[in-house]
């Protein structure tokens, strides 16, 4: 499967890398399998937005954690994430939120709003794909493949 990560540089070799900050699926090397999503990460973040293509072949040996849909298993599992608790997962794929829906899960992580409105509020958005790596022997399950910048796209 062709998988797709947003940069401002070529990536040919990813590498996991601990930062300031956790997100969804806490650290790790962050693709999508929408090309129009890995193009706007790309776009909005960088001056001169690259969007680097992979091969994606799974391996079973993995510990992969998927969620096929937003469920109340994928808020937790989120708001553990940012909170900064480490899981043991190679790889993660499920659903991303998008900025309305980050904004409603970090209401939800600090307090703000319940469960129940979270769902309220979250219902009729639709999040879009992340697969995330998380150790060496889940990179290794990419192979690089080419690298297009997104003013070349159009």
């Amino acid at each position: 499967m062709e998988i797709y990560h947003g940069s401002g540089e070529v990536v040919e070799f990813p590498e996991i890398r601990k930062t300031k900050y956790t997100k969804d699926f806490s650290w790790g090397f962050y693709c999508t399998n929408s090309y129009e999503q890995a193009y706007r990460w790309a776009e909005r973040k960088h001056n001169d937005g690259i969007v680097n293509v992979y091969e994606y072949v799974e391996d079973n040996a993995l510990n992969i954690k998927k969620f096929d849909q937003m469920s109340d298993e994928w808020l937790d599992f989120i708001a553990e994430c940012r909170a900064g608790i480490v899981h043991g997962y190679d790889i993660v794929e499920g659903p991303m939120a998008d900025d309305t829906i980050w904004n409603f899960v970090n209401d939800f992580i600090n307090g703000d709003i319940s469960r129940e409105v979270f769902w309220e509020y979250a219902k009729f958005k639709h999040p879009t794909h992340q697969i995330s790596f998380h150790s060496i022997r889940a990179i290794n399950c990419l192979q690089y493949v080419r690298s297009v910048r997104v003013n070349e796209h159009e």
